[in-house]
């Protein structure tokens, strides 16, 4: 099953940095979808040496399941290849889901976009 939403996110490639801004779409993502988000996200991951992840989330309120699979899948990507994530922007409803489901433990969380590239860069 495939969700109508096509501009769920948009990716923007800076060197060894991919960036994901995720639009409030991802809010209503269907199970499914995660396949082929994930493929999208991914695919400019897996020719990086060291692919370092950004999610900018600021225009998103909540998410659930099926974006916190996409987001695993991502980091594992990453984490496989030696490279690392970050979310930006995070809303206190997001922080709340991720803090009940421990996922704050795995990705650092910043303020703002400009703060996680210079933290990812900095590494």
């Amino acid at each position: 099953m495939i969700n109508s939403t096509p501009n769920a996110f948009t990716l923007e490639q800076r060197g060894e940095l991919t960036i994901v801004t995720a639009t409030p779409h991802i809010e209503s993502f269907e199970f499914g979808f995660d396949e082929e988000a994930a493929e999208l996200i991914m695919a400019p991951l897996r020719t990086q040496d060291v692919p370092l992840l950004i999610f900018d989330l600021a225009a998103v309120d909540y998410f659930g399941s099926v974006f916190l699979a996409i987001l695993l899948r991502c980091w594992k990507l990453a984490q496989a290849r030696g490279g690392s994530m970050a979310l930006a922007g995070v809303s206190d409803r997001a922080r709340e889901l991720l803090r009940l489901t421990s996922l704050d433990t795995l990705w650092p969380l910043y303020a703002s976009r400009q703060e996680a590239t210079e933290a990812l860069l900095a590494d």
